[in-house]
């Protein structure tokens, strides 16, 4: 089995997930059910574990910076946040693949873990816009129990300050903790953590302040057809310019060379099986 036909380990469902590399980034062929599956088992389990909700910015950072990369990859769970990557998945063979949308997996995460009684615990955002994204819980999930709910500073925290919010949360009774301080911050953040705090972790972004109507979401059409990235633009133009200036042409010139080349290498494995000689693996990044 090649390194783009790898399957991830089934859920409790018993399904495996397949899995391919994408700029040498892992994604998961998940969907909401088995994800809020797989988070509510480990929940139960008091396992630590972390969820990435990657998009072609996350795809990209970790294109820049290997380490990044790798802390992605180690994940126990990286989904397809963004619609781009979701056409990446089929374009190699995962003809099944759907999105799975970090605001979206929020509520679903949260409606299970408010039917089985799983405490949750919500780190970002800031004080107003987590107790506004908490009363929209409690008002959906009447059952919802939000054990733990920390807004840090948007500058890098002190190792003192770190060691105080980790205690806050390992000692709250949270069972699944959402993370939304943003990619790369989140990502590293949750890697760092992992071990430290029993429960899962999952890197939503700014899913607070998108259910607290902080920041408008692009509209049903404009997401299912891959532009989210430009309202998003609209809305925000002189904070996200620059990042999708740089990664989004870069994203599709490199993907089309990755492509290709896998053409390449099918080809060539082709040539070589006819002759009797042994092929290589042909969906190698």
């Amino acid at each position: 089995m090649s390194k783009l036909e790898s399957n991830l380990p089934a859920s409790g469902s018993g399904v495996d997930l397949q899995q391919r590399y994408v700029l040498g980034q892992r994604l998961d062929a998940t969907d909401y059910a088995d994800a809020t599956e797989r988070v509510v088992d480990w929940a139960r389990r008091g396992e630590s574990r972390y969820v990435c909700l990657s998009n072609v910015h996350m795809v990209m950072q970790g294109w820049d910076d290997p380490n990044f990369r790798q802390i992605i990859n180690t994940a126990d769970l990286i989904t397809t946040d963004g619609v781009p990557l979701v056409w990446c998945l089929r374009a190699l063979g995962v003809p099944s693949a759907v999105r799975v949308y970090g605001p979206d997996l929020t509520l679903h995460v949260c409606a299970t873990a408010a039917q089985q009684q799983l405490a949750i615990g919500l780190y970002g955002g800031t004080a107003q816009s987590l107790k506004e994204f908490a009363a929209l819980l409690q008002s959906r999930f009447p059952a919802i129990e939000i054990a733990c709910s920390i807004a840090p500073p948007f500058r890098p925290l002190t190792a003192a300050e770190d060691a105080t919010y980790t205690k806050q949360l390992a000692e709250s009774g949270a069972r699944i903790l959402f993370v939304g301080i943003g990619c790369p911050k989140q990502e590293i953040w949750m890697s760092e953590h992992r071990g430290r705090l029993n429960m899962p972790m999952l890197g939503v972004g700014a899913a607070f302040d998108f259910h607290a109507g902080r920041i408008k979401q692009a509209p049903a059409w404009l997401q299912a057809i891959g532009l989210e990235w430009l309202f998003r633009l609209l809305m925000e133009p002189r904070r996200l310019w620059r990042r999708y200036a740089w990664h989004n042409p870069r994203f599709v010139l490199f993907f089309i060379g990755q492509l290709l080349r896998g053409r390449r290498r099918r080809r060539t494995s082709q040539g070589h099986v006819g002759r009797g000689s042994s092929s290589e693996p042909i969906n190698k990044v």
